[in-house]
């Protein structure tokens, strides 16, 4: 069918409600349970959009923003870029974000997504991403992709409730 092909493209400004949208809405619901309810109810997607496009306009391009659409309809999004280390950047390269409207999931999006990002970053010796400890269905979607823990973990801060994340890494062969 036509409309179950995902086109991976870069992120243009003309995308940012609709990845705020996914953004809020992917916490929203992967999240519930894991974070203070009051805290994700109290996200802003007109917020996140205006954040999202001031960084995309003052970006210097090291960080690389893809959207996954279907039929013309935006229905993921995933950023990527150098590994930070605090504010250093290391020689490895960190998946930032990955986020799937909840409508589609399970439809190969986040798989598309994923599998583009790794491919463009190949030429890093690594690539790691920060999950929530707590998440396992994220957790199996990324072991499945050749991902695995490092044993690395650190807080994260949501709405005064501590919730730790755990460090994923993939080697180029994965």
């Amino acid at each position: 069918m036509d409309d179950q092909v995902t086109f991976v493209r870069p992120m243009g400004l003309a995308d940012c409600d609709r990845v705020s949208e996914i953004r809020i809405h992917g916490w929203q619901h992967a999240y519930q349970g894991l974070m203070p309810q009051s805290y994700l109810d109290g996200l802003s997607i007109a917020a996140d959009a205006e954040r999202r496009r001031a960084w995309l306009a003052q970006g210097d391009g090291s960080v690389v923003n893809l959207v996954a659409e279907r039929a013309g309809k935006v229905l993921g999004w995933a950023a990527y870029g150098p590994y930070r280390d605090g504010e250093v950047r290391t020689d490895g390269a960190e998946l930032y974000a990955l986020y799937v409207d909840p409508a589609h999931l399970g439809a190969g999006l986040g798989r598309a997504l994923l599998a583009e990002a790794v491919e463009r970053c190949s030429s890093y010796p690594r690539m790691y991403l920060w999950v929530l400890k707590g998440n396992a269905p994220a957790r199996r979607f990324y072991e499945r992709a050749g991902f695995r823990p490092d044993g690395a973990e650190e807080p994260f801060e949501a709405g005064g409730v501590s919730v730790p994340e755990v460090r994923y890494v993939r080697e180029p062969s994965g």
